[in-house]
């Protein structure tokens, strides 16, 4: 199978190797992703990799990092095994590449993260803003009228009682003053 291998040199074969092992998990690490096997990505170590106090989404020593490092030295060596004479200096260069690999996927994974955003409404997003009365609210205690009110770019109608049991007409502007039972209670702004 890798008879063009069997005259190279022990740092060219060891290139080849780690080149076209890391290449092959790669694409079936690529492929569970798509089809769902994304929490394939990590390995059982006998260390904690997770550090106290860094806020990573990933983990600092995964299988994934290692193949991605794997993958850069691996293929930096087999590229420039002919063009860099110096041994040291190809093995350093390679090092380079597989870092600048694992790298390259932090700042990738950094940067898909920035898409995530968490829209669920919390009533409690609520206290102290601002919004309209919808439907009217009626002077008594148990009486409910809705307001209009905007959350993090969303706009929400709801259920609302005034804290002072002051009538509220349809279009005056409010205060969200508490929560109770997932009910707004407002106060009219002057």
């Amino acid at each position: 199978m890798f008879e063009f291998l069997s005259e190279a040199a022990p740092l060219l074969k060891a290139f080849w190797y780690m080149a076209l092992i890391s290449s092959a998990i790669f694409i079936v690490q690529t492929i569970m992703t798509f089809v769902g096997g994304a929490d394939m990505d990590g390995i059982d170590a006998d260390f904690d990799g997770n550090f106290d106090g860094v806020d990573a989404p990933f983990q600092m020593f995964s299988l994934r990092n290692l193949i991605n490092f794997m993958l850069g030295f691996g293929w930096t060596g087999v590229v420039f095994y002919d063009k860099i004479e110096n041994q040291t200096l190809l093995v350093g260069l390679a090092v380079l590449v597989g870092i600048t690999f694992v790298l390259l996927f932090f700042v990738m994974i950094k940067q898909i993260m920035k898409l995530t955003e968490d829209n669920t409404m919390k009533v409690q997003n609520f206290l102290g803003k601002m919004g309209e009365v919808y439907i009217p609210i009626p002077a008594e205690l148990t009486g409910k009228g809705k307001v209009q009110i905007s959350v993090n770019g969303a706009h929400h109608e709801m259920d609302a009682m005034s804290n002072n049991n002051e009538a509220l007409a349809t279009g005056t502007m409010v205060k969200v003053v508490a929560i109770e039972d997932n009910i707004l209670i407002v106060t009219k702004l002057n």
